[in-house]
């Protein structure tokens, strides 16, 4: 494997920067230190001052594989987050078939094998139905269970109030939840469709997705995680409202956690007429009030994970009036640019940066050696220039969709190399051509 010296960079971790070195051997950081310089090396990157960041671990994305793969893939989305500063990422089973048994998520992790660029998981999906496959499920193996409470693809929407109990009072590993109800949601869109017909405006879109359709779902999957003590997560929060639920308290003393996503801090409903669909997902992106308080609650630890929520559709489809464009944005190459900007704007320190996108999510999943640049631990890393500026029209984009919700837009930031597993996968502007993405592992 590469020996790899990073040298006079800026290293963040563990609630601290220093200046130094980073040694990298067999895949692992092997030494970190003031003067590296005279170690033997393969490839020396000279950061020049630049700060060296884990890798972000992003707890949920949508690579489209299999079923849609017109849209995306692992191969082409998992390169684009390496080219994003993403190290390892943890795949939803909303694709075709579903992956809610444990035959369909082995599947998934064969079709990953050797061919993604960042090391991966993959969640089981929840249905009405599957209680013994989610009992029966090894929570070695897999990231964890998802439960669509809200709108999905299939059979994935999960209604009945049994249903939702077993999963809760069963579950063996930590259960991620999209929080929306849908009764609430479909009376919304019928009452648009009286107004305006199949022409409804995208302003309207976080009316129909409302704050009363997110907190009244985040509502019932906090009581029951209460009722049963299951380890939640919830996931993509959008709402001041649903703030009300969570606890500032360390994450390690949480049985309750949750994550914001980079779209949901970046834009707000203002965005909606010269965005478009383009920015249609769910939970729908709302008031800017509501975005400054997720904000103010990634600072003060209510929010204890910041992700994507990566979902690539064709430009085509997205171009489809407001009923039939299909929700979601690609997001895992720019989504570390975009969170930079809170930096730059002094509201994140770098620390806060590193502790919601990486230090957090390896703790909360509890995965084996990631998440921290440590000696011995795997060399997920990704050096990022601060003072280089990054326009997203000038550059090349990895998506197989082709398209960002970014376009127009000038980062302050540059992501100039990324590291997964000891390999070098990214380095200014070109991917490596050999997956080395690996499986993860946990601790559990």
């Amino acid at each position: 494997m590469q020996r790899i010296l990073i040298h006079n960079a800026l290293i963040v971790t563990d609630g601290s920067t220093q200046t130094g070195d980073v040694l990298i051997q067999d895949g692992r950081i092997q030494k970190i230190g003031g003067d590296l310089a005279g170690s033997s090396a393969d490839i020396r990157l000279d950061a020049d001052g630049k700060a060296l960041l884990p890798g972000l671990i992003d707890d949920q994305v949508h690579f489209r594989e299999p079923g849609m793969t017109h849209k995306g893939d692992i191969f082409t989305e998992s390169r684009a987050a390496a080219a994003g500063g993403i190290t390892s990422y943890m795949e939803m089973p909303n694709t075709k078939p579903a992956a809610t048994t444990g035959r369909l998520l082995e599947e998934k992790f064969a079709a990953a094998a050797g061919r993604s660029f960042a090391n991966y998981s993959f969640y089981l999906g929840a249905t009405n139905e599957n209680i013994d496959e989610i009992k029966a499920l090894d929570p070695l193996k897999s990231c964890g269970i998802k439960v669509f409470m809200g709108s999905s693809t299939g059979d994935l929407l999960v209604d009945d109030p049994r249903s939702l109990e077993n999963i809760f009072a069963q579950a063996p590993a930590i259960v991620a939840t999209h929080c929306e109800d849908d009764p609430t949601i479909q009376a919304n869109a019928q009452a648009f469709r009286s107004r305006f017909g199949e022409d409804v405006p995208m302003t309207a879109h976080a009316e129909i997705r409302s704050e009363e359709a997110c907190l009244k779902s985040s509502s019932l999957a906090v009581e029951l995680a209460r009722k049963y003590g299951t380890q939640l997560h919830i996931l993509h929060l959008t709402t001041a409202a649903e703030l009300a639920l969570l606890s500032h308290r360390p994450l390690q003393e949480k049985r309750i956690t949750a994550e914001v996503c980079v779209h949901h801090l970046f834009f707000d409903d203002s965005h909606y007429p010269a965005k478009g669909t383009r920015i249609k997902c769910n939970p729908a992106i709302k008031t800017d009030a509501d975005r400054k308080a997720l904000l103010q609650a990634v600072a003060d630890n209510r929010i204890d994970v910041i992700a994507t929520d990566h979902a690539p559709h064709s430009l085509a489809e997205k171009q489809a009036p407001y009923f039939k464009a299909p929700s979601g944005l690609p997001l895992v190459q720019h989504a570390l640019l975009a969170l930079l900007e809170h930096y730059h704007d002094g509201l994140f320190p770098l620390p806060l940066v590193v502790e919601k996108t990486a230090h957090a999510p390896a703790r909360l999943f509890q995965l084996k050696d990631r998440g921290y640049i440590r000696e011995g631990y795997w060399a997920d890393l990704t050096l990022v220039d601060l003072d280089r500026a990054f326009a997203v029209d000038a550059n090349p984009i990895f998506y197989k969709c082709g398209w960002s919700p970014f376009d127009g837009h000038t980062f302050r930031s540059t992501v100039e190399a990324t590291i997964v597993s000891g390999h070098l996968a990214y380095h200014k502007g070109t991917v490596h051509p050999k997956a080395a993405g690996m499986r993860l592992e946990f601790e559990r």
